[in-house]
This record gives C-alpha cells, sequence and structure tokens, in this order.
C-alpha cells in the first residue's frame, strides 16, 4: 500500500511538472475572471451567466488536464519505456494503474479547487450596466495569479526546482489566500463578515463538477492504455458530447421498452447527473442528498471504468 501511495504522490507531482497543465489552470482562472468583468447586458440575468459559463469553463479545463495527464502517466511512461522499469519492480500493474489514476485524480482535485474559488469570486463581480467593477476581487485574482509565477521563477532560479509545478503551488495557496481575504472585504472596501455576497450554492456545483472530473479521467485512462494522446482526446470527448445528450438519445426510448436504448443509457455516463446550472436562474438550492446520490452513481462508474481499463492494460506489450 506505502509503494502505492509513493507511485500515486509521484505521479501526481509528475503531471505538476507538465506544461501544459499549468497553461490550461492559469488560463482557466484569468478566463473566469475575465469573463466577470465582460458588460452582457443580460437585462438582471448577468449573475447566472457568469456562474453557469464559469462552471463550464470548470469542466471543460478538467476534461483537457484529465486527457492530457492520463497520456502522459501512462501512454507516455510506455513510450518512453519508465513504465516497463517501475513494472520490472514489485510493482503489478493493477496496482500501477490506480496508482496513477490516484496522481490524475489528485492534480484534477487541486484545479478544481482553484477553478472553484475562481468562481465564487466571479459569481460576486458580476455586474449590471450601470454598476462598476469589483475592484478587490480583481485586484486579488490579478496579484495571486502574478505572485505565483514570481514564486515559481524564483524558485526555479535559486533552486533549480521545477518552475511548472512549483507555480501551480503556488498559485493554489496564494489564490486560496486572496480568496479569504477578499471575503472579510465587500465591493466598496467595506469590511463585513465572511463569505457575505457569495453565492454558496456553487460549492456543491463544483462538487458535483469534480465527479464528472474523476469520471471523466478514468474514461480518459482506459483509452490511454491502449492508445497515444490524440485518439484520447477524441474518444473522451465524444464521450462527453454524446454523454449530454445522453437523456435526449436514449433516456425516453430507454423508458419506453427500447432494450439497445437501455443498453446506451446505461454504458454511456451521463454528465446531465453532474451539471445543475439551472438551480442559479432562481432561489433554489443543490441539497446534499443528491450529492451524495451523484457520488455513489461516480463511485460505481468508477468500478467498471477501471475495471475496463485494467483488462485493456493487463496484455498490452510494455516493449
Amino acid at each position: 500500500m506505502r509503494l502505492c501511495f509513493i507511485i500515486a504522490w509521484n505521479s501526481f507531482r509528475e503531471l505538476l511538472r507538465q506544461p501544459a497543465y499549468l497553461v490550461v489552470l492559469t488560463g482557466a482562472v484569468a478566463l473566469i475572471l475575465l469573463l466577470a468583468n465582460v458588460s452582457y447586458f443580460g437585462f438582471g440575468e448577468e449573475a447566472r451567466l457568469v456562474k453557469t459559463t464559469s462552471l463550464s469553463i470548470l469542466l471543460l479545463s478538467g476534461l483537457l488536464n484529465a486527457v492530457l495527464g492520463a497520456a502522459a502517466a501512462v501512454a507516455q511512461e510506455v513510450r518512453t519505456g519508465t513504465a516497463l522499469t517501475l513494472l520490472a519492480k514489485p510493482v503489478g500493474r493493477t496496482r500501477f494503474l490506480l496508482a496513477k489514476y490516484g496522481g490524475i485524480a489528485l492534480a484534477l482535485s487541486v484545479q478544481v479547487h482553484v477553478t472553484l474559488l475562481a468562481t465564487l469570486l466571479a459569481g460576486r463581480m458580476a455586474f449590471e450596466a450601470h454598476e462598476s467593477p469589483d475592484w478587490w476581487a480583481i485586484g486579488a485574482g490579478v496579484t495571486a495569479i502574478m505572485a505565483a509565477f514570481v514564486v515559481g521563477g524564483l524558485s526555479n532560479y535559486f533552486t533549480q526546482r521545477s518552475f511548472h509545478s512549483d507555480t501551480a503551488f503556488a498559485l493554489a495557496g496564494l489564490f486560496t489566500v486572496g480568496f479569504l481575504v477578499v471575503g472579510f472585504v465587500d465591493r466598496t472596501g467595506a469590511v463585513q463578515s465572511f463569505g457575505a455576497g457569495l453565492d454558496w450554492r456553487l460549492v456543491p456545483a463544483g462538487v458535483l463538477g469534480l465527479l464528472a472530473l474523476w469520471v471523466l479521467a478514468a474514461l480518459a485512462l482506459a483509452c490511454a492504455a491502449r492508445m497515444t494522446l490524440l485518439p484520447t482526446l477524441v474518444v473522451c470527448s465524444g464521450f462527453f458530447l454524446v454523454g449530454l445528450l445522453s437523456e435526449q438519445l436514449f433516456g425516453t426510448a430507454a423508458r419506453n421498452g427500447s432494450w439497445l436504448a437501455a443498453v446506451g443509457y446505461t454504458v454511456l455516463p451521463n454528465w446531465q447527473v453532474f451539471w445543475l446550472a439551472d438551480v442559479f436562474g432562481g432561489a433554489g438550492s443543490i441539497p446534499i442528498a443528491y450529492v451524495a446520490k451523484a457520488a455513489l452513481y461516480c463511485g460505481v462508474y468508477l468500478v467498471l471504468t477501471l475495471t475496463v481499463a485494467l483488462l485493456l492494460f493487463e496484455d498490452r506489450d510494455l516493449t
């Protein structure tokens, strides 16, 4: 078990060293903050537009890093011979693959943590045409991003550590600190109770997004067990798009007795389970019980998908 944790942690650190991870993470945070400061003329629906758009960015950026992480953790290591060297030690293929998935899931959790904080700030920053921007939140977000790159650059210069991983860690830490500070200040700069003005309904929505990304990571890992980066991206994008239309394509026909539609409805992940953006159009909320049911759905799908990934990887020629 200890060896499995070591492999998972090393895989997590290796993923954070990938330049693409930092680019996608920083780009997602910057884009969320930017879109929150656009005047939409949404007739009072500006906040809802910003929140749903930010959650979409959270999911799409997670999809990219899930595929890139799976390709780097499995396909790239098989191609370079690292996987064969590691499996020559007392590490079975099952333990190897599950540990790699653990590293990918942890990297996605860090990304969702940062992008969810940015989404919470974006929900507060949304303003109507006659209002002024939330300069305190803007300053905190921009300062955190710039300071993270400075920390990463100084760390790389003085200690020769990885610029990308240190910058990603610094961004997660500094953005959290900036969020906590801004939470005690309102749009005008006056001191307030922590979290006033934030839509905390975004937290369970972000948790649902994380569950969806864990399922996507398992699908990407199953694809990476046999394929390289580009085919993995194409297949996972197909799963994502078809899964968004699962209810329309298979749900109605399955309830009407079509066994073929029932198979498709069962096999394909239904991403609508994890997407409840409609709640932000009113005063509704996402019940904790629903999040628990979605987590159970995620767990069952993870077991099935990772089993398929293990079967695909078990007889792969690593030479």
